[in-house]
C-alpha cells in the first residue's frame, strides 16, 4: 500500500510529481457491494466490535458473501476477534488482499502493521486517506454485505466512512442499557441524521445476566435502555444481547460465538437480530 493520500491535491506537498492514480477507486469498489452496514456507537466499551464481527459471521452463515472492514485505526479489534493475530494482508501487485476467516473477508490496520503492538500515531487527514485506501485499494470482489466497524464517537473515522459511503444501507447503533451509555449513543443518532445516514436500528448489548447454575436473571446494567432510545428517536430496535461468559471467552479465543456456541441463548438472540437485518435489506 502506498503512503496514505488525503486526496487534497491542491495543498499536497507532492503536487506536480504525485504517483497516486487520478481515478478514485472507491466508486468501482462500492459498485460491487450489495449492502453496507456501518456499526457505530457514541460510547466505548459497549461491545461494538464483538457485535460487528458476529454480524459479519452470522450473515456469512446465512450464505451471504461478506466483508468486514475495521476502521478503528488506533485500536483495531478484528484481528483478535477473528483469530488473525500475527497474520498480515498481502498484495497481488495491484491491490491488498483481505484475510479470510469464518467465511468473512477481513481488513484492518492490525493486518498491515509490522507488529501487533505497534501504535498508530496519525492525525485526521492521514486516517481519512487510509480509510479511503482500505475501501478502494483492497480487492474485496463481489460482496453481498460489507460490515464496517467504526471506533466509538463521532470523530474522524465515522465521519470519513459516512461521507465516502452516502448510499450505505445505514448505521447499526450499539449501546448498553444504562443511561450513561444511551446518552452518548443518542449523539450517534443525531450524527447520522446530520449526515443523512439512515439508522438501521439499535442493539442493546449486555442486557442482563442469567446465572447458568440457578437460572436467576440479574439486570446488572438494568435493561430496556436501548429500546427506550429507539422509541425516543423513532428508529427500529433490533434486539437485546445478554451478558454471557461464552461471548467473552470466544472473543479472547478468536472464535466468534455465533459459530462456536450456536445453541447458547446469546447466539439465538443474535440470530434474531440477523433475521431483522436481512429483512431490512433494501
Amino acid at each position: 500500500m502506498s503512503e496514505a493520500c488525503t486526496h487534497n491535491c491542491e495543498t499536497c506537498a507532492s503536487k506536480g510529481h504525485c504517483t497516486e492514480p487520478k481515478e478514485d477507486p472507491v466508486g468501482p469498489t462500492l459498485a460491487k457491494i450489495g449492502h453496507i452496514l456501518i456499526v457505530l456507537s457514541g460510547k466505548g466499551g459497549v461491545g461494538k466490535s464483538t457485535v460487528a464481527a458476529n454480524i459479519a459471521v452470522g450473515l456469512a452463515g446465512r450464505g451471504k458473501r461478506v466483508g468486514l472492514l475495521d476502521v478503528d485505526v488506533h485500536g483495531p479489534s478484528a484481528p483478535k476477534l477473528f483469530g488473525l493475530q500475527g497474520q498480515r494482508a498481502m498484495g497481488d501487485g495491484e491491490k491488498l488482499l483481505p484475510v479470510e476467516a469464518y467465511g468473512v473477508k477481513v481488513m484492518s490496520t492490525g493486518l498491515v502493521l509490522d507488529t501487533d503492538d505497534a501504535p498508530v500515531v496519525w492525525r485526521g487527514p492521514l486516517k481519512a486517506g487510509v480509510i479511503r485506501q482500505f475501501i478502494g485499494e483492497v480487492r474485496w470482489g463481489e460482496l453481498d454485505y460489507l460490515v464496517i466497524d467504526c471506533p466509538p464517537g463521532t470523530g474522524d473515522e465515522p465521519l470519513s466512512v459516512c461521507q465516502l459511503m452516502p448510499e450505505a444501507d445505514g448505521a447499526v447503533l450499539v449501546t448498553t442499557p444504562q443511561q450513561v451509555a444511551t446518552l452518548d449513543v443518542s449523539k450517534s443518532v443525531v450524527f447520522c441524521r446530520q449526515l443523512n445516514m439512515r439508522v438501521v436500528g439499535v442493539i442493546e448489548n449486555m442486557s442482563g445476566f442469567t446465572c447458568p447454575c440457578c437460572g436467576t436473571f440479574t439486570p446488572i446494567f438494568r435493561t430496556g435502555g436501548g429500546e427506550e432510545l429507539a422509541k425516543r428517536y423513532g428508529i427500529p430496535f433490533l434486539g437485546r444481547l445478554p451478558i454471557a461468559t461464552e461471548i467473552g471467552m470466544t472473543g479472547d479465543a478468536g472464535t466468534p460465538f455465533v459459530v462456536t456456541e450456536p445453541a447458547s441463548p446469546a447466539a439465538k438472540a443474535f440470530g434474531e437480530i440477523i433475521d431483522r437485518i436481512l429483512a431490512d435489506a433494501r
